[in-house]
Parts: C-alpha cells; sequence; structure tokens
C-alpha cells in the first residue's frame, strides 16, 4: 500500500499550490495535526513551516503521538513543554504505549518504544500521557482519533470519552489496559456495562474505519475508503450517523489519507511510512489552510 503526500500541489484556501510559512505578525492560528507517531524532526519541521508561535497559536494533535517512529520521547518532550498551547487527544498507539510500559502488554515486532520506556523522565512523560483525553470538542469541530459509531451524537462521544479517561487515569487504569484489547463486542448498546462497554468505546475511539449500518464494528481491513469488506461502510458514511451535522476531525487512517468534507477532516497522511506530516490551519467559513511536510519512511508498509 502506497502512503505518500498528495500527487499534486495541495488545494489550501482554495487556490493551488502550497503554502509557504506565515509570517509573525499574522493574527492567532489554530491547527490540526495528524498522527506523529514519534516523528520528532518532522514534528519540528511541520511547527517551522506553518510558523508557530506558542505564545499566540493553537494546536491540537489528533492521536498517536509515539511509536513506530524513532523519537517518541522527543515528541512527548515537545508536546509537555507547549502545556497550554498544545492539546491532544490519545490513539491506539499511545494506549500501547500505556501498556507495554505498565508490564501488562508485550511490545510487538513494529514498536518503537524502547527509548520511552528507558527514558530518564520516563514516569513523567507516561504520567503525561495518561492525562491526555480520548475526545475534544474546540472551535466548532469534534475531535478524535479514529472514529464515531454512528448511535453517538457528539455530546455522547465525549460523555463516554470521559467515562473511559476516568478509569484509566484511576486505581483500574492498569487492570483495564491489561483487558481492552480484544474486537468484542462489536457493537455498541446502551444497556452495556463494565469491561464490555468500555471496550466499545475504546475501539470506536482509536481503532475504528469501517462498520456497518447498525454499527457493527471492522478490525480486519485497513484500505482506504474504496476498500469497504461486504455490509460495512466508512463509518462517516453510514446514513443517519448523529454527528452528520458535526465536523469531526480525525487521523488513524494513512490509507484514507487527507479528506476534507463539510462534515468530516481526515489528517493522517502516512507521516510514519514516508508520507507526510499535515497540518490543517482552520479558517472561518471552511475555507482551511492544508500546509504539509514529507517524511522519510520510519517503517516499511505491509502487504
Amino acid at each position: 500500500m502506497a502512503h505518500t503526500c498528495l500527487g499534486r500541489p495541495p488545494r489550501i484556501g482554495g487556490l493551488h499550490g502550497r503554502t509557504p510559512p506565515i509570517p509573525d505578525n499574522r493574527l492567532m492560528a489554530v491547527y490540526l495535526i495528524g498522527d506523529v507517531q514519534g516523528c520528532d524532526e518532522a514534528l519540528e519541521r511541520l511547527l517551522q513551516t506553518i510558523g508557530f508561535s506558542a505564545s499566540r497559536d493553537t494546536l491540537y494533535v489528533l492521536g498517536d503521538l509515539v511509536n513506530r517512529g524513532p523519537d517518541s520521547v522527543g515528541v512527548l518532550r515537545r508536546l509537555m513543554a507547549l502545556d497550554g498551547t498544545a492539546y491532544c487527544v490519545m490513539g491506539n498507539h499511545d494506549l500501547h504505549a500505556l501498556a507495554v510500559a505498565a508490564g501488562v502488554r508485550q511490545p510487538s515486532r513494529m514498536d518503537t518504544l524502547q527509548s520511552l520506556l528507558e527514558a530518564r523522565d520516563r514516569e513523567t512523560l507516561l504520567g503525561w500521557l495518561r492525562q491526555q483525553p480520548l475526545a475534544l470538542q474546540a472551535h466548532g469541530v469534534l475531535m478524535v482519533h479514529a472514529g464515531v459509531l454512528p448511535q453517538w451524537s457528539a455530546q455522547d462521544t465525549l460523555g463516554h470519552a470521559a467515562e473511559l479517561q476516568d478509569v484509566l487515569r484511576g486505581p483500574e487504569g492498569v487492570a483495564f489496559l491489561q483487558q481492552m484489547y480484544g474486537n468484542e463486542p462489536a457493537r455498541w448498546d446502551d444497556a452495556l456495562t463494565g469491561l464490555p462497554r468500555l471496550r466499545v468505546i475504546v475501539n470506536a475511539l482509536t481503532r475504528l474505519r469501517f462498520c456497518s449500518a447498525d454499527g457493527t464494528m471492522e478490525f480486519q481491513t485497513k484500505e482506504g475508503a474504496d476498500g469497504a469488506p461486504a455490509g460495512y461502510m466508512p463509518w462517516f458514511d453510514v446514513p443517519a450517523r448523529r454527528t452528520a451535522g458535526d465536523v469531526v476531525a480525525f487521523g488513524h487512517w494513512s490509507t484514507l489519507g487527507w479528506l476534507d468534507r463539510t462534515d468530516v477532516i481526515a489528517l493522517d497522511s502516512g507521516c510514519v511510512w514516508g508520507g507526510c506530516l499535515s497540518a490543517l490551519r482552520l479558517q472561518p467559513g471552511g475555507q482551511h489552510e492544508l500546509l504539509q511536510v514529507p517524511c522519510p519512511p520510519a517503517q516499511k508498509p505491509g502487504p
């Protein structure tokens, strides 16, 4: 599968061509940034490209801050230093890093977490990561790492994310990390309680790509939107989903890549696979500015 930057000059603010770095005398800007995955050098170049100022601008990072790339420690230290200016949601790789650090999960073959596990400030970094939410809503945008189930409104999404956040931050957090892996239950039910309820929440917010019309999730397929298995569709194309009237921004789906619709924004452009790291400057009226920096591949895509 290919993970590349846009094959033509991106459409930015209604004009063709790449926007140059923005001068320092401009007004405050709000940016959404896609999956960083431990690519700190690319993140630094992207912040330089957008002319980011910590005293003026605000960042929202859409999860998967760590893992698979070469410098998860650098990413976490950089974002921690931007406290009050950078806001992040957790993704599946962030949760996996917490599970590995807690000793309840073995690293996978493609993980690059060792430097984080051995960092002198490991506990500070992991403690900060654990405090990050799983959903945010700001500037008229609902932000998650992966997706939103069709049965959930924006308020439902924030409420369910808060349920999970409370568990992760509390005394039951390590026990949940040990049991969060698995694909079942695959469908939301308001009557769910305990671990089954939390697993549906975490899978929807951090792993979802495809689901059926009734919200049954499918986790095997990692192709683009056109690769939906029979009976399934991208979660954002489910008819009558309750967030259809909201703008939802997400990452997680590098084979989908850049997507800018009136109701959804996708920003995982495959940085760790040798694609791009993307930032979207939010603008009134939806005339957003897309800026990207190319990334050297840190991983080889699978078949």
